[in-house]
């Protein structure tokens, strides 16, 4: 049995030995921290045995679950065999069966595997790839070596993705380390930057993002975009259209398009992928996140045979694709995202998500009644819920406020673990969620908003 004082060590070791991502370490030590201990289902339950509504899916990776059996009984079938063995001139059954599920599910033309671990690992090799064929491609385009990006982009934290990347606070400290990319505009119709209003825009976002390939096109190699939805700069949706825009601009103009599908992958848009929506088949998409249902890192970045095969040469011409990772297609990870693509199957995921989806909408509609619930945007099962200090205006609370920061401990409070993104609150709960605990979630998270931010106003 663990005592107090274990579960007080714990809490002081964390503070004292663990530097926590995306985290003010200098606040974090002032407050009690939450220490997971397990999780089935929904839940998770800390050290102290309280239990919490997870609605984030632990950073938007797990999709059917905590503790799931399937994927628990597939990974530890996978360590009796083996635990690991290189890909680098190996092969094992996994990696080769998963590759092949994934050649199947993916948008048509998506042919070629290579494993990483990570996201940003899996946009890397995009990039990387991207880059290399231009130069290696039949017509020897070599002078394509740019990358086209969007502003409130984000693609990962390793250097390459980071170049990609458009969120000042997430990226502009490194600047200096960067290459350079060419920025086109971001479709935030809430506070688009163009100053107009979607349908009466006419796209004009597009428009930007056309004059800068038209200007540039035969120095870009590749466009790069996180279909429908940004993720990481608020769950910014673009409406219908845009995404089937962006792949007519990159085909008219000769340059690669890069689907990021890290996050909203494996059916978070309501589709098992999101390009599906508008019918588009990308010419590299990068996976990660929910690909083993959340139980073990893996990363994807898959590709068509037509760039596939701009690497085949012999031996002394270097064509080759000189990276790799010492875990690429670890086979306990492969395992563990075959049972999932079997859950989702079994359990008709992406149908059954239509009601909650559906109800989900439903349930959102009464945030609106809170005056400082600037916007309300979905996509799926990827909410974000913009707070203000004044809704006309759509001002924004002061940064001292951490009024976002806030609303979560709130919600901590309650029995729900939510992230902020800033002052938007995210909802991603796992796909498996059910209505009863969907419903929690959103009374939770409208009582959270409410309460913090009736004080907050009166600052």
């Amino acid at each position: 049995m663990v005592t107090e004082s274990k579960h007080l060590e714990l809490e002081l070791d964390d503070k004292r030995y663990i530097w926590h991502p995306f985290t003010q370490m200098k606040d974090y030590v002032k407050e009690k921290p939450l220490i997971i201990e397990r999780g089935k289902g929904s839940f998770l339950w800390d050290i102290y045995g309280n239990k919490y509504l997870d609605g984030i899916s632990s950073l938007w990776v797990t999709v059917h679950g905590h503790c799931r059996e399937e994927i628990t009984q597939a990974i530890t079938e996978q360590v009796k065999k083996v635990s690991h063995t290189t890909l680098l001139g190996l092969s094992h059954p996994p990696a080769i069966e998963l590759a092949k599920r994934l050649a199947q599910i993916t948008p048509k033309g998506l042919n070629r595997v290579f494993y990483s671990d990570s996201g940003a690992t899996a946009v890397e090799i995009a990039l990387k790839m991207a880059f290399q064929y231009w130069l290696q491609e039949p017509n020897g385009c070599s002078d394509k070596k740019k990358f086209v990006s969007l502003k409130n982009a984000y693609h990962g934290d390793t250097v390459g993705a980071v170049s990609v990347g458009g969120i000042d606070l997430f990226h502009k400290t490194y600047q200096p380390m960067l290459f350079d990319s060419l920025k086109g505009e971001s479709p935030y119709c809430y506070r688009c930057n163009l100053g107009k209003t979607y349908p009466s825009c006419d796209f004009g976002c597009l428009t930007q993002i056309e004059e800068v390939i038209k200007k540039h096109h035969h120095e870009t190699s590749a466009l790069i975009i996180e279909p429908l939805v940004q993720g990481a700069s608020g769950m910014l949706v673009s409406p219908p259209g845009y995404l089937k825009g962006i792949r007519e601009l990159c085909t008219r103009y000769n340059i690669l398009m890069i689907a990021d599908e890290v996050a909203v992958g494996f059916g978070r848009t309501g589709k098992m992928f999101a390009c599906e929506h508008e019918d588009v088949a990308p010419d590299i998409l990068t996976l990660g996140k929910g690909i083993t249902g959340g139980y073990l890192p893996l990363a994807a970045t898959i590709t068509t045979d037509e760039i596939y095969n701009a690497f085949l040469g012999e031996y002394d011409e270097f064509k080759t694709f000189f990276h790799g990772h010492t875990y690429t297609g670890n086979p306990v990870a492969c395992a563990a995202a075959l049972a999932s693509l079997d859950v989702f199957e079994k359990d008709r995921t992406i149908i059954e998500l239509q009601k909650k989806i559906e109800f989900l909408e439903k349930g959102l509609k009464r945030f609106w009644d809170l005056k400082h619930v600037g916007d309300v945007r979905q996509k799926g099962f990827m909410v974000g819920i913009e707070l203000v200090s004044n809704r006309d205006s759509k001002e924004t609370f002061p940064l001292h406020n951490k009024t976002g920061i806030k609303v979560i401990m709130e919600a901590r409070k309650r029995g729900v673990i939510l992230r902020p993104l800033g002052d938007v609150i995210v909802l991603m709960p796992s796909l498996s969620i059910t209505l009863q605990e969907l419903d929690e979630l959103l009374k939770v998270t409208f009582d959270s908003i409410r309460s913090v931010t009736t004080v907050n106003c009166k600052l």
